[in-house]
């Protein structure tokens, strides 16, 4: 076979795939335009447009009128032109780290629901680590694709928030940021983990429970620290005293848990409850204190932090303080986008503002010790 009959073999497959394309082109039907939403429902493309992107200033029998000729037509949008005539990108940025972790991953498993109903898309960058403090490169990342908002999702541990009030670049798009330290002028959206500190002492006080200890975990994080100023001021409150031997700190692990339980029972030997401030380390104690023969909730309460899908199969089953991190992660695109949109359409600026949501207490067995009878009596189990 010379060069030629090659050439030719080349030409004849390359019209026939062609032929094939032309062929299913032709088949394919046409999408719907604006401008037969518009024809249709008797009126101009921008009042389409204004219906699409759910302006306010359209009446609601016209606002009808052209969702039910959309409907009609299975018209679809544009994400691409909606951007170019809006300028706009309607991506937000999302900063993360830690995803192999429960924290983490809900937060962003909330985000992800909240920007997909807002009709936005989602860009995502992960930190290498919590602590990373060089920020320039995930900005510039983020600010090259035009994204309208970006949410820093990493929780505040150490100094990774010293750049908060000094970006390193320009950063004229709007930040809202999770788990971190309220501060002035500044969105911020948390779990009070202050309050859920308190839930957790005071249940244990309410069944009985008097020397009270605390697991901590690793103090650099903003929320363990929140949740130990808790457990002091919650002691404090009920005038019982606080020293350094009725608290030990873990790392978020169970084997942390393990080890932190062994030095309090050392250290504090009355103890005859423990808050835990989180589930894991919980898991540790659990297991630590059966082994040592003693009884839950009997003889020693536990109370652990997170309410983890898995601790209410724990052995006994474990209460715990419940932070919806799913629900505070779609609160922070909320606020995001009534940010965006109140620059977009011209109205006041949102003030910067901290928002709580606020946790629960899930109680279960390794707790309740003291239950109501009828008459309102309380009797010890």
């Amino acid at each position: 076979m010379n060069l030629a009959d090659i050439f030719d073999i080349m030409l004849s497959i390359t019209g026939t795939i062609t032929e094939r394309w032309q062929r299913i082109m032709r088949q394919k039907p046409a999408r719907s335009t604006i401008k037969e939403v518009a024809s249709a429902a008797g009126v101009s493309t921008q009042t389409v447009s204004r219906v699409i992107n759910d302006r306010p200033d359209v009446s609601s029998e016209t606002r009808k009128r052209v969702q039910d000729v959309i409907g009609k037509l299975s018209y679809q949008p544009s994400a691409l032109a909606r951007s170019l005539i809006s300028q706009r990108s309607y991506t937000l940025g999302v900063v993360t780290a830690g995803l192999r972790y429960i924290g983490p991953s809900r937060t962003l498993s909330g985000i992800a629901s909240a920007v997909e109903e807002a009709g936005y898309s989602l860009i995502l960058k992960e930190l290498p680590s919590f602590d990373a403090n060089d920020v320039s490169p995930i900005f510039q990342a983020l600010l090259s694709r035009h994204v309208d908002g970006i949410i820093w999702a990493v929780p505040e541990i150490g100094e990774n928030r010293k750049w908060v009030n000094n970006p390193p670049l320009d950063v004229e798009v709007p930040l809202v940021y999770l788990t971190m330290e309220s501060q002035k002028n500044i969105p911020v959206v948390s779990i009070d983990n202050y309050a859920g500190g308190q839930m957790a002492v005071s249940h244990l006080l309410e069944q009985g429970y008097r020397n009270i200890g605390h697991i901590s975990g690793p103090l650099d994080w903003w929320e363990a620290r929140q949740r130990m100023r808790a457990w002091k001021d919650a002691l404090k409150e009920a005038g019982l005293e606080v020293k350094d031997n009725q608290w030990a700190e873990g790392n978020w692990s169970s084997a942390s848990g393990t080890q932190a339980v062994k030095k309090l029972f050392e250290q504090y030997p009355e103890m005859d409850s423990i808050f835990v401030a989180n589930d894991q380390m919980a898991l540790g104690v659990l297991n630590t204190v059966t082994e040592k023969g003693l009884r839950i909730p009997e003889d020693i309460g536990i109370v652990g932090f997170d309410n983890i899908p898995e601790s209410a199969y724990f052995l006994p089953s474990l209460t715990s303080v419940q932070q919806d991190q799913y629900e505070a992660a779609r609160v922070a695109v909320r606020e995001m986008i009534k940010i965006i949109e109140s620059g977009w359409q011209g109205l006041e600026p949102v003030d910067p503002k901290s928002v709580m949501v606020p946790p629960t207490l899930v109680i279960r067995q390794s707790t309740k010790r003291v239950k109501e009878k009828e008459g309102g009596e309380t009797k010890r189990e």
